[in-house]
């Protein structure tokens, strides 16, 4: 396992890597990102990935450390694309949940040359209004340093209620979790996704593709996994009927899904 920091025109990011496979896999995380980068977490990080230790080497990379108000989606997957060449990580399966599937759609398309395959989890095409009418709640809760209700709101409109009946036990707690020193950086992410639209760009994805939706999600919605679907017919699309924008956590086939799409491609 390694906790690294990569060094390029972005500044620097943060990465962690795991596994001894000789395939690579780039993992790109969602809007949690905002709150704490994954610095120092390959231990904590690695076990869920276990599945993939022998035939995948994973890298799982946050965005750059000194992330701007203003920077865009395509700004990040430029950084993602240099990191990536930097570390020597080009022809790598990559795939990127909510926000981190949002860099991974324009990584792909203005960057095939790193992009074999790719896979795409509880992510959308562009800002729906649904989107933006989650993310401006979160700045007004945030701004009003209302953390646990942020806290509590992304938690209901991610894990199913199945979920919920034992999470909902760690609430009163919640306002001492991941309460970063300043939002800045949850702004920035905020910012770059209300801007982004990339229904113009998915029709240069050439690589093969897996999308993976929940039909209750809350917070993309389950309609934008099937937009993009509908965006690149070539792509592979399952849709979670129980789950919604966590079933990456909650699915017990999700990484049995993944492995048998890598194997494939």
């Amino acid at each position: 396992m390694k906790n690294g920091e990569v060094r390029g025109p972005f500044g620097t990011m943060d990465y962690v890597s795991f596994g001894s496979g000789s395939r690579q896999l780039v993992i790109l995380p969602g809007l949690s990102d905002g709150l704490a980068t994954v610095k120092g977490k390959a231990m904590l990080l690695a076990p869920a990935w276990k599945p993939f230790f022998k035939d995948y080497t994973i890298t799982m990379f946050s965005r750059r450390n000194d992330l701007p108000r203003g920077i865009t989606i395509k700004e990040m997957a430029q950084d993602q694309a240099d990191a990536m060449h930097i570390l020597h990580l080009e022809h790598a399966c990559v795939m990127g949940v909510s926000q981190g599937g949002m860099v991974a759609q324009l990584l792909a398309a203005d960057h095939p040359e790193c992009v074999d395959c790719l896979i795409l989890v509880v992510t959308s095409p562009y800002c729906s209004e649904y989107i933006r009418a989650n993310l401006e709640h979160w700045k007004t809760l945030t701004g009003e340093n209302r953390h646990r209700e942020f806290m509590i709101d992304t938690a209901e409109k991610t894990y199913s209620e199945a979920h919920l009946k034992t999470f909902r036990l760690m609430y009163p707690m919640l306002g001492l979790l991941a309460k970063p020193k300043s939002y800045e950086r949850l702004y920035a992410n905020i910012d770059a996704i209300e801007s982004f639209d990339a229904r113009n760009d998915l029709s240069r994805i050439t690589c093969p593709v897996l999308i993976l939706g929940g039909k209750k999600d809350l917070t993309v919605s389950g309609e934008a996994s099937q937009m993009i679907q509908e965006a690149i017919p070539a792509s592979e699309l399952y849709m979670y009927e129980e789950y919604g924008h966590g079933l990456y956590e909650e699915a017990k086939d999700f990484n049995e899904r993944i492995l048998a799409f890598l194997k494939t491609h």
